[in-house]
């Protein structure tokens, strides 16, 4: 017996070196840590279960046949972060690049079946030159049973990517698919075809980080929802979003111990909002001080940051925010801020998270690029989502709630719960002074003063219109709120919502426009 548990150690010894030490120096000279470097900063001491440690590849082509390592290039399993049960795998690079082969793959879909039918997030540590090229059609099969999975799952257990290193090809459609993805500036890249490609094909000279780099996707694509600063700050975000989120889609999310007053008042509300119309102010300081403690996780900072998304607590509640964010484009919605939202609500309604919005947008943005590129269908994406959404829905108009952008930021017409608004909310089809020039400007130029003849119609709209107290009068707002008892408000609307139950009409799946 001795000899035997000897030789099974001198194994698992044998696979927790993946491809060698030398291997392992590489990695750690680029600035990179190793599978179970990650796997070790990811989960609590102590809790990780490896599965398929011995676990090799069938191929014996191409000199595969003298290239054989236990584990086969990922390390799967499962772990506890912060006492809730996870399940994990992580690309070795040291291991063949971390190419996919059909025993790699078929180690992930086995975790990713695991979690599945117990209801635990997947979370995958990606860091992988791609497919392993020797086995062919093995590998893009491989693949393709992951991408199945990521689509059966979604909905059902949370779903995170980080990518630590390279992730090109077919290996990209995974963390698209999976709910929130993870880059490190500058030590990662994701694309479909590499620069050698783009270079034959297009002609376009490009680097990698140029074509796939954290911040191409985090600024432009909006692929990905965080980009890191290094591979410890990436596991960071990863253990904090988890702490906002559900274990499965039949669990609700994770309470805390709340110590900050439900009912905590915060004078400066009352005066946020600019006199003038035409001033912006930061609705992330609006949410920091209405939220538990300032706590505030923000989601896809750089992408399209005229709507901020992001998750908080009230009285230790986790709840989705979104939120137009005046300081940039005047928090009008355009194409790519509606796809980020609409994206963002639908898992929180996925997931039995709780959405509050604040709402001040003066509409959509016009232009031919926006119209091009497909305003209309990408507007009805936000519009969609909250239709569709039955979590509980709280709402607050703090300035501007203008035409078809009101209808779309969770209004009561969309099943809004409960929707306030502030005594400085502007609910019309648009503001004053572009709806005056429409009604009044024939008018105006038969007057020997245009100018204070607008002035003055543009007041009585304003006075007539453009306030919360018409659409008060009808209950589309439930009740116009002092701003620093906004907190207050918003926890007594939750609490008020917690036993909440919407349905939607029976059927195989919506529709949305794509």
């Amino acid at each position: 017996m001795k000899n035997k548990l000897d030789e099974l150690l001198k194994l698992r010894a044998k696979a927790r070196m993946g491809g060698g030490q030398k291997r392992i120096d590489k990695q750690h000279a680029q600035g990179r840590m190793t599978a179970r470097e990650r796997l070790a900063l990811l989960l609590d001491q102590g809790s990780f279960e490896e599965f398929d440690m011995f676990k090799t590849h069938r191929c014996t082509q191409f000199g595969l046949a003298d290239q054989e390592f236990l584990g086969d290039g990922v390390v799967t399993g499962y772990g506890t972060i912060n006492g809730r049960i996870v399940y994990v795998f992580s690309h070795d690079f040291t291991v063949l690049g971390g190419s996919l082969s059909e025993t790699f793959a078929e180690k992930i879909c086995k975790i990713m079946d695991l979690a599945a039918k117990n209801g635990a997030p997947i979370i995958g540590l990606n860091d992988s030159g791609g497919a392993r090229i020797q086995e062919g059609i093995e590998s893009l099969a491989g693949y393709t049973e992951i991408f199945f999975r990521n689509v059966m799952n979604s909905g059902v257990i949370p779903q995170i990517s980080a990518i630590f290193g390279p992730c090109a090809g077919g290996a990209v459609y995974s963390p698209a698919l999976t709910d929130f993805s993870i880059m490190v500036k500058g030590n990662s890249y994701m694309f479909l075809t590499g620069p050698k490609v783009v270079k034959s094909v297009t002609h376009e000279d490009v680097t990698e980080e140029e074509l796939g780099g954290a911040m191409v996707h985090a600024t432009k694509s909006g692929v990905i929802h965080y980009a890191a600063e290094s591979g410890p700050d990436a596991i960071d975000y990863i253990k904090k979003l988890l702490a906002y989120i559900p274990q499965n889609n039949l669990e609700s999310p994770p309470v805390i111990t709340n110590d900050d007053p439900p009912d905590r008042r915060d004078e400066e509300l009352n005066s946020i909002i600019p006199d003038n119309p035409n001033l912006s102010y930061d609705i992330k300081e609006v949410i920091n001080r209405t939220v538990d403690h300032g706590e505030f996780l923000e989601v896809q900072t750089e992408f399209a940051p005229n709507l901020v998304i992001g998750f908080g607590r009230f009285d230790g509640h986790p709840v989705g925010i979104v939120a137009n964010q005046p300081e940039y484009l005047a928090g009008v919605l355009d194409n790519d801020s509606s796809i980020k939202g609409a994206r963002f609500v639908r898992f929180c309604d996925c997931f039995n998270i709780p959405i509050v919005t604040f709402v001040d947008v003066p509409g959509f943005l016009p232009g031919t690029v926006q119209e091009y590129n497909g305003i209309i269908r990408n507007g009805a994406k936000m519009l969609y989502a909250y239709a569709e959404a039955t979590v509980p829905k709280v709402t607050v108009v703090t300035r501007k709630a203008y035409g078809g952008a009101y209808c779309v930021m969770s209004s009561k017409h969309l099943r809004g719960d409960i929707n306030y608004a502030w005594p400085t909310a502007e609910i019309a089809v648009m503001g004053a002074k572009g709806a005056v020039e429409v009604l009044y400007g024939r008018e105006s130029r038969k007057q020997t003063d245009p100018e204070a003849f607008l002035a003055e119609k543009e007041k009585e709209y304003a006075d007539a219109v453009a306030n919360p107290f018409p659409a008060a009068k009808r209950g589309y707002i439930d009740d116009i709120i002092e701003p620093a008892r906004t907190r207050f408000r918003i926890t007594k609307a939750l609490q008020l919502l917690k036993n909440k139950r919407d349905t939607n009409p029976m059927k195989k799946h919506g529709n949305i426009p794509l």
